[in-house]
């Protein structure tokens, strides 16, 4: 039988998101929206696609959660995307009330799913998601990690002419402008990136990683990133119905974990089919490990604004 994967909020970044998985044909996919007719305009698009595209997959759009009832992993996209000028934290009270919304019909419809955090600010949106929902830890993911080192690789591809395929990176913390770029772990080919680039231009790089969602923002004026977030949280996705047991970097709750206790942060995690498998932990310099609680503690003043 195939999975049931349940996407909320059509809009760029979930509709990114539904395309992809269609394309993958190993699960049945629900686009659900409130904006009455725009769930189902593009899901039946993304059907129609299917003959072109060589996929079954049975893609439904819906305003109905009824429709999304005993989804096994949702991923909630929902909420008011960033403007111009506008930080991720601007936007915490007013995406509060949407994924406060959200969660409470999934988990109304979808008691044994997995939560796939992509609304920002992402790793307080997730905090709220665990929560509301009050499942294990294990089942509430946030996407942040994966997008962060897929700019950061780009960067790296870009400056160096290389293949991304040949680039890993590491990034911990928020996802935000508290973001912890783990700089020296990185490779291309197995290969340190310090000994192909000279250290002001890695840090030149990361601070671009770092101000990545900023400048699409600037750049697009009406509209935030949407490509790669569809795609990072369709790789979450694909390692949970899948069961791939992927090392990757999540935004995840920790209870101790490097230091760090009752909020979600991101780290590098084991991904499966029960959601957040383990909770690896890198040994941090005392700088990484400052600048890591440094961010948590960003993430927690977005908590408490929601006075969770």
């Amino acid at each position: 039988m195939r999975s049931k994967i349940t996407v909320v909020g059509a809009g760029n970044v979930g509709a990114s998101c539904a395309q992809l998985l269609a394309q993958r044909d190993y699960a049945s996919v629900v686009l659900v929206d409130i904006i009455e007719g725009l769930p189902q305009g593009k899901g039946l698009d993304l059907r129609q696609a299917g003959p072109i595209r060589y996929y079954d997959t049975n893609v439904t759009g819906t305003n109905s959660y009824e429709d999304t009832a005993n989804s096994d992993v949702v991923v909630i996209t929902s909420g008011v995307p960033r403007k111009p000028g506008m930080t991720r934290d601007d936007l915490v009270l007013t995406n509060m009330k949407i994924v406060q919304g959200v969660t409470e019909q999934i988990v109304k419809y979808s008691p044994k799913c997995i939560i796939v955090m992509v609304a920002n600010p992402l790793d307080a949106m997730a905090q709220l998601a665990f929560k509301v929902s009050r499942f294990p830890r294990n089942r509430v993911i946030g996407m942040s990690g994966i997008l962060d080192t897929a700019r950061f690789r780009t960067f790296v591809s870009m400056e160096l002419g290389v293949s991304v395929e040949d680039v890993s990176a590491l990034i911990l913390g928020g996802h935000g402008d508290t973001m912890v770029p783990i700089t020296r772990l990185a490779t291309v080919g197995c290969i340190p990136l310090s000994e192909l680039m000279p250290a002001d231009k890695i840090a030149k790089i990361a601070d671009r990683t770092v101000k990545g969602g900023g400048e699409i923002v600037a750049l697009l004026k009406t509209g935030s990133a949407f490509y790669a977030p569809g795609a990072g949280a369709a790789q979450v996705v694909d390692a949970i119905a899948l069961d791939k047991k992927r090392i990757l970097p999540c935004s995840a709750y920790l209870e101790g974990e490097y230091g760090i206790k009752g909020v979600f942060v991101g780290v590098p995690a084991k991904i499966g089919k029960d959601g957040i498998e383990q909770i690896i932990q890198v040994k941090l310099t005392p700088d990484e490990s400052a600048a890591l609680k440094k961010s948590a503690d960003a993430v927690m003043e977005l908590v408490k604004i929601m006075k969770l």
